[in-house]
Protein backbone atom coordinates (compact mmCIF):
# COMPACT_ATOMS: atom_id res chain seq x y z
CA UNK A 1 0.00 0.00 0.00
CA UNK A 2 1.20 3.43 -1.09
CA UNK A 3 1.15 6.34 1.50
CA UNK A 4 1.86 9.64 0.60
CA UNK A 5 3.35 12.48 2.80
CA UNK A 6 1.03 15.78 2.59
CA UNK A 7 4.64 17.88 1.57
CA UNK A 8 4.86 15.86 -1.54
CA UNK A 9 1.07 17.58 -2.93
CA UNK A 10 0.59 20.87 -5.22
CA UNK A 11 -2.11 22.95 -6.33
CA UNK A 12 -2.54 24.62 -9.34
CA UNK A 13 -5.06 27.51 -9.97
CA UNK A 14 -5.65 28.93 -13.44
CA UNK A 15 -2.66 26.83 -15.02
CA UNK A 16 0.35 27.93 -12.52
CA UNK A 17 1.35 26.13 -9.67
CA UNK A 18 0.50 27.95 -5.60
CA UNK A 19 3.02 28.89 -3.78
CA UNK A 20 3.54 28.73 -0.49
CA UNK A 21 0.91 26.12 0.06
CA UNK A 22 0.83 24.97 3.62
CA UNK A 23 -2.29 22.32 3.16
CA UNK A 24 -5.63 21.97 1.18
CA UNK A 25 -8.87 20.15 1.43
CA UNK A 26 -10.73 18.69 -1.54
CA UNK A 27 -14.32 17.43 -0.77
CA UNK A 28 -16.54 15.37 -3.18
CA UNK A 29 -20.30 14.99 -2.80
CA UNK A 30 -23.16 13.68 -4.05
CA UNK A 31 -26.82 14.62 -3.66
CA UNK A 32 -29.31 11.40 -2.42
CA UNK A 33 -32.38 11.22 -3.71
CA UNK A 34 -35.01 9.10 -1.27
CA UNK A 35 -36.99 7.04 -3.48
CA UNK A 36 -38.96 4.79 -0.75
CA UNK A 37 -42.48 4.49 -1.34
CA UNK A 38 -45.70 3.88 1.19
CA UNK A 39 -44.97 -0.03 1.29
CA UNK A 40 -41.33 -0.08 1.38
CA UNK A 41 -39.86 -1.90 4.83
CA UNK A 42 -36.74 -0.12 4.12
CA UNK A 43 -35.35 3.31 2.58
CA UNK A 44 -34.67 3.35 -1.19
CA UNK A 45 -32.00 6.13 -2.10
CA UNK A 46 -30.08 6.87 -5.80
CA UNK A 47 -27.78 9.25 -6.09
CA UNK A 48 -28.32 12.84 -7.55
CA UNK A 49 -26.13 15.45 -8.62
CA UNK A 50 -22.33 15.51 -8.06
CA UNK A 51 -20.44 18.54 -6.68
CA UNK A 52 -17.26 19.64 -5.26
CA UNK A 53 -15.81 21.94 -2.85
CA UNK A 54 -12.28 22.52 -1.32
CA UNK A 55 -9.78 25.60 0.46
CA UNK A 56 -6.07 26.44 0.02
CA UNK A 57 -4.11 27.20 3.51
CA UNK A 58 -1.16 29.49 2.24
CA UNK A 59 1.61 31.69 3.90
CA UNK A 60 0.24 35.29 2.04
CA UNK A 61 2.73 36.03 -0.66
CA UNK A 62 2.09 39.13 -2.57
CA UNK A 63 4.92 38.26 -5.37
CA UNK A 64 3.50 34.83 -6.26
CA UNK A 65 0.72 35.77 -8.88
CA UNK A 66 -1.21 32.51 -8.46
CA UNK A 67 -2.06 33.55 -5.09
CA UNK A 68 -3.58 36.76 -6.45
CA UNK A 69 -5.88 35.22 -8.38
CA UNK A 70 -7.56 33.49 -5.11
CA UNK A 71 -9.98 36.39 -5.25
CA UNK A 72 -14.18 35.75 -4.04
CA UNK A 73 -16.23 35.70 -7.36
CA UNK A 74 -12.82 34.18 -9.52
CA UNK A 75 -13.48 31.32 -11.79
CA UNK A 76 -10.39 29.42 -11.79
CA UNK A 77 -9.26 25.82 -12.90
CA UNK A 78 -8.13 23.82 -10.04
CA UNK A 79 -5.74 21.20 -10.26
CA UNK A 80 -4.58 18.75 -6.92
CA UNK A 81 -1.97 16.89 -7.26
CA UNK A 82 -1.57 14.80 -4.11
CA UNK A 83 1.13 12.94 -5.10
CA UNK A 84 3.24 15.71 -6.49
CA UNK A 85 3.57 15.97 -10.85
CA UNK A 86 5.66 13.27 -12.08
CA UNK A 87 4.89 11.52 -14.88
CA UNK A 88 2.12 8.86 -13.94
CA UNK A 89 0.81 10.53 -10.33
CA UNK A 90 -2.60 11.37 -9.41
CA UNK A 91 -4.78 14.12 -10.33
CA UNK A 92 -8.12 16.05 -9.70
CA UNK A 93 -9.19 18.47 -12.12
CA UNK A 94 -11.97 20.81 -12.10
CA UNK A 95 -13.10 24.38 -12.39
CA UNK A 96 -14.16 25.99 -9.40
CA UNK A 97 -15.67 29.74 -8.00
CA UNK A 98 -13.68 31.28 -5.26
CA UNK A 99 -16.75 31.82 -2.43
CA UNK A 100 -14.49 33.53 0.33
CA UNK A 101 -10.79 34.28 0.90
CA UNK A 102 -9.62 34.94 4.47
CA UNK A 103 -6.21 36.71 6.20
CA UNK A 104 -5.29 36.22 9.45
CA UNK A 105 -2.14 37.43 11.50
CA UNK A 106 -0.77 36.96 15.04
CA UNK A 107 1.86 39.15 16.83
CA UNK A 108 4.43 36.37 16.79
CA UNK A 109 3.03 34.55 13.40
CA UNK A 110 2.97 34.41 10.02
CA UNK A 111 0.00 36.29 8.06
CA UNK A 112 -1.75 33.47 6.57
CA UNK A 113 -4.56 33.10 4.38
CA UNK A 114 -7.28 30.98 3.26
CA UNK A 115 -9.38 30.65 -0.10
CA UNK A 116 -12.41 28.29 -0.26
CA UNK A 117 -14.23 27.72 -3.42
CA UNK A 118 -17.25 25.88 -4.60
CA UNK A 119 -16.76 23.71 -7.99
CA UNK A 120 -18.89 24.14 -10.82
CA UNK A 121 -19.18 20.97 -13.69
CA UNK A 122 -17.48 18.14 -12.90
CA UNK A 123 -13.67 16.99 -11.09
CA UNK A 124 -12.69 14.91 -13.08
CA UNK A 125 -9.66 12.30 -11.81
CA UNK A 126 -6.85 11.28 -13.86
CA UNK A 127 -3.02 10.90 -13.70
CA UNK A 128 0.12 13.92 -15.07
Amino acid sequence: MAAHKGSEGLVTAGGSTIGQLTGYSLDETSEVIDQTILSSTSKINVAGTLGFSGSVDLLFDETDAPQMTLVAGASLAFVFLPEGNTSGDYSFTGTGIVNSVSYSAAVDGNVTSTASFDGTGALTRGTV
